[in-house]
């Protein structure tokens, strides 16, 4: 089996495929970030390099060989975080871009297996983006998977395939089940930023407050039980200020102050816990990566690639279903 990897990352496809058990003789990949390159050099060092994805007509591969394509197309056009101007904007061309190359593959290889990516975006997004996918390629299957089912991370992602994907299984990890022990003080909030802190009222998925910067609050600023899941990991992860994703540990104990929309009690509560940045090792783990994975990196790097990748379990589960189908073939 051959695979062809777009938009590669840190390994995402390659890694799920060995965590379910899908050999491969060779790895292509397209990816321009030297960063994720470094991380998917130290890990793949036999996978083939293509470079930029733009320039596929020139890459010097047997179409025919290719098995299975993955793809994470940029999201920034697509999520209703960014400016939302779907494929107006130039990242978001490369949605066909993704599309010519899987169609290329297919003309070659009919039963060829594909895998795209992207964000929960908006119905109008998610209906042209699946509307002109199944124009390209044929039947497509579209499934939303929360990565919060096998992680301590709530990720809510469409998959394309064109193979069928049921939901996995609920794990049950809460962020006190990554926890790193023990951790590094400098990952530690200080006073000023503790100061910054705002309470509000528990939400489901283990939100307990905020720490506000410029007297505007984004989604950076959130703060998370322990009990609870953490808010989905962006490329952003890095940027200071302001504090990104701190969550209360009740293992010790600070003060705060101020009150917000808790009653006292509830609030006395929620100042008796500490307050700090989920380490890079924390992140890996939220993403369902091998511990260290991108440790041939700085951590500014870490946090950023970590961001921007797969949460690996959920790949695994898609890919599960090929392997499945190819044994039930065989039989």
């Amino acid at each position: 089996m051959n695979i062809l990897s777009l938009f590669n990352g840190i390994g995402g496809l390659p890694l799920a495929c060995d965590r379910v058990g899908i050999n491969f003789n060779n790895c292509y990949y397209s990816e321009i970030d030297k960063y994720a390159n470094k991380v998917m050099g130290k890990h793949y060092p036999d996978a083939i390099s293509l470079g930029d994805v733009t320039k596929w007509r020139e890459w010097d591969i047997d179409w025919a060989s290719i098995d299975l394509v993955g793809a994470g197309f940029p999201c920034q056009a697509w999520s209703v975080a960014g400016q939302q101007l779907g494929d107006k904007d130039e990242r978001g061309m490369l949605f066909w871009t993704t599309l010519e190359i899987i169609k290329h593959v297919l003309y070659f290889n009919p039963k060829a297996k594909f895998l795209m990516e992207n964000v929960k975006m908006k119905k109008d997004f998610e209906e042209y983006i699946t509307h002109h996918t199944t124009q390209a390629l044929g039947y497509v299957e579209k499934t939303l998977i929360n990565s919060a089912l096998v992680s301590a991370q709530n990720r809510n992602r469409y998959y394309w395939t064109n193979f069928e994907v049921t939901q996995p299984d609920d794990k049950g990890i809460l962020l006190k089940d990554i926890i790193e022990h023990p951790m590094d003080e400098k990952y530690n909030l200080s006073d000023e930023a503790i100061a910054r802190f705002k309470p509000c009222k528990k939400t489901n998925s283990g939100q307990i407050g905020t720490t506000a910067h410029e007297g505007k609050i984004g989604q950076r600023d959130r703060v998370y039980d322990a009990d609870g899941k953490m808010v989905t990991l962006t490329a952003t992860i890095y940027k200071q200020p302001p504090q990104y994703v701190v969550f209360r540990d009740k293992s010790k104990t600070v003060r705060a102050s101020g009150r917000g929309s808790l009653d006292r009690h509830e609030w006395d509560s929620v100042s008796n816990c500490h307050y700090r940045k989920l380490t890079p090792l924390e992140c890996e783990r939220l993403q369902t990566l091998p511990e260290n994975w991108t440790d041939c990196v700085s951590s500014t790097q870490r946090y950023r690639q970590i961001g921007n990748g797969w949460t690996i379990d959920v790949i695994a589960h898609i890919l599960s279903h090929i392997k499945e189908a190819e044994i039930k073939g065989c039989a």
